[in-house]
This record gives C-alpha cells, structure tokens and sequence, in this order.
C-alpha cells in the first residue's frame, strides 16, 4: 500500500511539473478561458487540481496536422509549397525578373573575366621578374666569370713571356 501511495504522489509529482512546462511553453495568443500568468498560478498553487484545469479548459487545441506526422512523400519541389513565396503577377513582371536575372548574371561573367585577366597579368609579371632576376644573376655569373678569365689570360702570358 505505501508503494502504491509513493507511485501516486511521483506520478502527480511529475504530471504537474510536465503541465507547468506545457503552460509555460504554449503560445499566450491561443490559451483558452484565462491570460497565460494567471493559469500558471492557478497551476503553481493548486497542485492536484490545476493541472486537470488546465487540460480541460485552458490548453490551447493542438494541430491534428502537426501532430499527426507527415502525411506521405514529399513533394517534388518543396519550395513551390510555401504558402507565402513570390509570385509574378503578370507576364511583365515574369520578363522583367528574368531580365534582372540575365543582366545580374551578365555582371558576374564581366567581373569573373576581368578577375581571371588580373590574374593571368599578375602571373606574368611574377614570371618576367622572375626572368630578369635570373638574367641578372646570370649576368653578375658572366661577369665574373670574365674577369677569372682575364686573370687565367694574364697567368697565361706571364707564364708564357718567361719561359
């Protein structure tokens, strides 16, 4: 019998708590009866009764659609289904859309071009001082080694004029 009297007292325990949270949670718009603070107290400060209030006459009416789950495929396109998306009106403001489409478009291509020009000029001069830093490393390599020639010459000749 005492666990029976402890089931009960957690069951009511956990009942009030989960409509405490329902009365909290619910849209203050479609609360029934009684503005939305005054059912939470009468939820707060009559535990046993409060709560059955509620269900019975302050809980909001569910959606049996939301409820329910999906009704079955999706559709094909989904985004057709929005009940408050754009729509033309008439066949002018359909070519006009579409004309901003093209010329938006448009602008994008000039400006993916003219990206890719800066690009490919940047390439080339990275790749022409690339050249002449190598044509002046290869410069200072000849004139170096001129001037060891000059100096091979001139042992040459030394040697050559004494013996």
């Amino acid at each position: 019998m005492v666990y029976l009297a402890l089931f009960l007292a957690v069951a009511s325990l956990v009942f009030w708590v989960y409509v405490l949270f329902d009365v909290i949670g619910s849209d203050a718009d479609r609360v029934r009866l009684l503005p939305k603070p005054v059912w939470a107290v009468i939820v707060l400060l009559v535990p046993k009764f409060g709560p059955a209030l509620w269900f019975m006459l302050g809980r909001p009416p569910r959606n049996p659609a939301l409820s329910s789950g999906p009704a079955g495929p999706p559709p094909p396109f989904p985004e057709y289904e929005h009940p408050g998306r754009a729509r033309a009106v008439s066949p002018e403001e359909d070519e006009a859309f579409l004309r901003r489409c093209r010329e938006r478009a448009e602008e994008q291509r000039q400006r993916a071009r003219e990206f890719q020009e800066r690009q490919e000029r940047e390439r080339q001069e990275r790749e022409h001082r690339a050249l002449d830093q190598g044509g002046d490393r290869d410069r200072s390599q000849e004139r170096g080694q001129g001037e060891e020639r000059r100096e091979h010459e001139g042992d040459e000749d030394a040697t050559g004029s004494t013996s």
